[in-house]
């Protein structure tokens, strides 16, 4: 049985300007690109969110909803060095931990003897030295697979702490909304309410075929999440198959050569920061 910790820090860039800058604490702030340049919402901290502000949204619209929202351009790199700081604390339980991006990762502490071995001690110890010693919150998911443990991290945010213990797995992914599995965007929600299916019991009632039949290879993908089953290990290395990067254009790319011919400075920038 594995015991899988998925840690997220809270709202990370906003966290980070928050602590440098305490006044920031109790507004509305968001961390992104200015309006003139059509700039995108990076990321905003909770006070922002309560006005409906998200990611990825864009600057303008966020202002509409909250016109006293501070808005930061943000340092990147102030970000990746505190990043930094956090995943060493990380290391300092276990080796095995796979990114998933600067603010969040899964360790797999199934070995570990800290703490007597439990998880749940790790992860405790985990937010309580990142708090003390980075000076932001971390919320954690505790489970015995990476699927629920990242479910469990976002379950008490911010700054909580989500447990769910072996025995407690199928009376938790019964009741679970099947908009909490990964890969299940707006269009597949759309899709599996037309079936009836809201939750992860509704999927346990379709059979393998039924659910293969309407979704192709991801219908055996949601029968297995159905049961909380989930056998992926954590991978410290990954093949790189893609980059990406974003970049808001202050007009319109009105052709796709002019968009061609913007991709080497996109590919350029993304392969050497």
């Amino acid at each position: 049985m594995r015991k899988i910790i998925h840690c997220d820090c809270d709202c990370f860039f906003a966290a980070v300007e928050m602590r440098d800058n305490p006044a920031l604490g109790d507004i509305p702030i968001a961390i992104g690109g200015s309006v003139e340049q059509r700039g995108v919402v990076a990321t905003c901290n909770y006070p922002a969110r309560e006005f409906g502000i998200h990611s990825a949204m864009p600057m303008a619209q966020a202002l509409k909803r909250c016109p006293h929202l501070t808005v930061i351009r943000g340092d990147m790199a102030k970000y990746k060095t505190v990043a930094r700081q956090v995943f060493a604390i990380y290391r300092d339980v276990t080796e095995l931990i796979e990114p998933l991006s600067l603010d969040e990762a899964f360790l797999d502490v199934s070995e570990v003897t800290q703490h007597h071995g439990s998880a749940t001690l790790m992860a405790e110890a985990i937010r309580e030295r990142v708090s003390r010693e980075v000076g932001i919150t971390v919320s954690a998911g505790v489970a015995p697979n990476k699927f629920l443990a990242k479910i469990a991290s976002d379950w008490n945010k911010p700054d909580g702490l989500c447990v769910i213990t072996p025995d407690e797995v199928d009376g938790f992914v019964q009741q679970l909304s099947v908009k909490k599995i990964n890969g299940v965007g707006p269009r597949t929600a759309e899709k599996l309410a037309g079936l009836d299916i809201h939750t992860c019991a509704d999927l346990r009632a379709r059979t393998l075929t039924e659910l293969v039949e309407q979704f192709g290879r991801f219908g055996r993908r949601l029968h297995e999440l159905s049961w909380g089953c989930d056998e992926r290990p954590v991978k410290t290395h990954r093949e790189r198959k893609s980059i990406s990067t974003e970049q808001t254009y202050a007009q319109d790319l009105p052709t796709l050569e002019a968009c061609r011919l913007e991709l080497p400075a996109l590919v350029s920038c993304r392969c050497f920061n």
